[in-house]
């Protein structure tokens, strides 16, 4: 498990004063660059390569509400990867409340030049740094 800790900030609230729901996704992908970094293979890296991690599907649960300056450590997990498809579980732990707020998921494939790859195949050096890297997620 990896965890990307951040405070919630003001200009994320809403009317009510609670993190608008828009935003949790914003930090799911703040999340998954900081594990890429974390893995040794940043996702700039992968710009750079022509590699391209397209969101397929999201999932999200809010269970309670984080309000400003609260800190959330997303605890991400890595549910599936096979070098075709990377499939993350996420935790949102809010620490000011001492309770989970929110629990998701979400799905990429790998595309080069727009068309679906295998990492195994394509990028064996970014298909090392997955497996390496998550080993410890599993």
């Amino acid at each position: 498990m990896f965890t990307y800790t951040r405070r919630a900030h003001y200009h994320e609230t809403d009317k009510m004063g609670i993190v608008h729901h828009s935003n949790y996704i914003k930090w799911m992908e703040e999340a998954r660059t900081a594990l890429m970094d974390h893995i040794g293979f940043t996702l700039r890296r992968m710009d750079e390569l022509g590699v391209a991690s397209p969101v397929v599907s999201l999932s999200v649960d809010y269970k309670r509400p984080v309000e400003f300056s609260d800190v959330v450590e997303l605890r991400l997990s890595v549910k599936k990867y096979n070098g075709v498809v990377l499939e993350f579980d996420y935790e949102f732990f809010n620490s000011s409340k001492n309770e989970v707020c929110t629990k998701a998921s979400s799905k990429h494939c790998f595309l080069m030049d727009g068309r679906p790859v295998n990492l195994r195949q394509a990028m064996p050096e970014l298909h090392a740094c997955f497996i390496e890297g998550t080993k410890e997620e599993s």
